[in-house]
């Protein structure tokens, strides 16, 4: 029988700010990996979700599916109400090459989305119509209290590229953006239509409107970090920090109500663990605000790092940013559909029907097993380390010290000493070393060498750790790393690294302590809104 074996390192989260992405996932209990290949063993029953993305994903195609997978539409409609975005849900089933999905469509002032290149197409015409019968920037501004005649002189501001149904883009919280100065060369003089103070949202207005919505913390909690993955993607790939990113796309009302529904949707579904498939991203080029660009997009590529992906036949853009960061965040691991018994399935619909290729999203559901060693405790990973001990009655303290740095810089884990009580009434020091076995022999040599130890103690012990991640703030000094660990999903801890504050410290003569207040603030601030 196949069995899921524990990882023997700590996967690493959607920005490394990541950055979790990934990491910290909403209802992963016990995050592992699974080997069809691996020795029989003894294994525990887990209830399990797995992604089949043969045709992408994105994060209506997400919530199409769960709701086909017994999520309730009820759950969706409040979830949107606490949101209070102005949006609204419809679902409707659809035909996808034969295959019967959900298709669920976010409403905002009465509009739905398009895919990406529609948007660009529609967006472009209207561009050049205005060019051409003499409708310059000032007149389209001069007109932005005049709907009617707005819609008139400019045909494209009716549309929404708020959604992310395939496209990367360009919406402000409750309109679409164009900006020209980005678009290809090829395309024709355009304007924009939208004044440039048209309104867009930052990280942190966006995890206040998550941080006040009546939904559980760990939905909160995941929510948060998919934001925060994407927030890292584009400020990667802009060169910028996340707090300067503005999301035009991301940050519109469908978008948040997408992410929002998916980290209570992947909730609702009870299971301890999301797998996912390959992910086919598409192919050819897409066009964007960076002009056009060869699929995957950007962020979408800087978010899918370390995750299989293909191009299959399909010539359109297939993962977009947000469904990319859905699936960084909630997944486990990325590769075939483990031994598992399904009970539920669920499909979703894209926005496109393709001739011969079903349009979809499935999720299927069901039980596999894990191994016994991959029950670790209070969802921490689980390694075998070795301890290695020796007494001293008779070796200086400044000797003692010595060692104790000599260990941690040739691969120690952890070195610590205690006050013992040793024979003949003699105070003395017990010396502990912690370290991985393969480090152990090494190590040991090291105490005899260094020390006037006769015998060195050794024994191997199990270690749980919880899953931790970095995550950096920018205080006036420079910048900190928030060292985070997360429990059964959510953050359980979070402490800034001491290199970084004791480094800033000493550049900047502030003390030691101001620099980690300081840095803890800033975290809070950014997780609360």
């Amino acid at each position: 029988m196949a069995c899921l074996n524990t990882k023997s390192e700590e996967r690493k989260a959607i920005s490394d700010k990541r950055q979790r992405a990934g990491a910290a996932g909403l209802t992963l209990y016990r995050r592992v990996a699974y080997d069809e290949g691996s020795a029989p063993c003894r294994v525990f029953p887990m209830r399990i979700a797995y992604l089949d993305c043969f045709s992408g994903i994105s994060g209506d195609m997400f919530l199409g599916a769960l709701l086909d997978a017994g999520v309730p539409f009820e759950l969706f409609e409040k979830t949107v109400a606490e949101l209070n975005v102005g949006a609204k849900l419809e679902r409707s089933r659809v035909d996808r090459s034969g295959i019967l999905a959900i298709k669920l469509d976010v409403i905002v002032s009465g509009e739905k989305d398009m895919p990406r290149e529609e948007f660009w197409a529609q967006s472009v015409a209207s561009d050049q119509w205005s060019v051409a019968s003499g409708q310059t920037d000032e007149h389209a501004h001069s007109h932005e209290s005049d709907p009617a005649r707005k819609r008139t002189a400019d045909p494209s501001a009716s549309l929404r590229s708020g959604r992310d149904d395939k496209r990367e883009g360009l919406a402000t919280a409750d309109k679409a953006e164009i900006h020209a100065d980005h678009l290809q060369p090829d395309a024709g003089p355009v304007h924009s239509h939208h004044p440039a103070h048209a309104p867009v949202r930052v990280l942190n207005e966006i995890l206040k409107i998550i941080s006040a919505a009546s939904i559980s913390e760990r939905a909160k909690e995941t929510a948060s970090e998919i934001f925060l993955a994407l927030g890292a993607a584009e400020a990667k790939v802009h060169n910028t920090g996340i707090d300067d990113i503005h999301f035009h796309e991301v940050g519109a009302a469908d978008a948040i109500v997408d992410i929002v529904c998916a980290a209570v949707g992947a909730e609702a579904l009870a299971v301890e663990q999301f797998f996912c498939s390959p992910l086919n991203v598409g192919g050819s080029t897409v066009a964007c605000s960076h002009g056009v660009m060869p699929v995957p997009a950007p962020a979408t590529l800087e978010l899918l790092k370390g995750v299989p992906i293909y191009s299959g036949d399909i010539e359109k853009e297939l993962v977009t940013p947000t469904g990319a960061a859905i699936v960084k965040v909630l997944a486990a691991g990325f590769g075939p559909r483990p031994q598992m018994t399904t009970d539920r399935i669920g499909c979703g619909a894209g926005s496109r029907d393709f001739p011969g290729h079903p349009n979809v999203l499935r999720i299927s559901i069901g039980e596999t097993h894990i191994a016994e060693a991959a029950v670790a405790e209070e969802s921490g990973a689980v390694e075998t380390i070795a301890i290695l001990e020796a007494n001293f009655d008779d070796l200086s303290p400044q000797l003692i010290g010595y060692i104790v740095d000599l260990a941690l810089a040739e691969g120690a884990l952890d070195v610590f000493t205690t006050a013992v009580q040793m024979k003949k009434n003699r105070p003395g020091t017990l010396l502990t070393v912690l370290a991985r076995p393969e480090n152990e022999e090494h190590l040991r040599a090291l105490l005899f060498r260094e020390s006037s130890t006769l015998g060195v103690r050794t024994r191997h012990e199990k270690r749980y750790a919880l899953p931790r991640r970095h995550e950096a703030v920018t205080t006036p000094w420079g910048e900190v790393r928030m060292k985070i660990a997360t429990l059964n999903g959510a953050i359980s801890q979070y402490a800034p690294e001491y290199e970084d504050c004791r480094r800033i410290a000493a550049a900047h003569h502030v003390p030691l302590k101001t620099v980690m207040q300081e840095a803890i603030r800033l975290y809070l601030d950014r997780k609360h809104g």
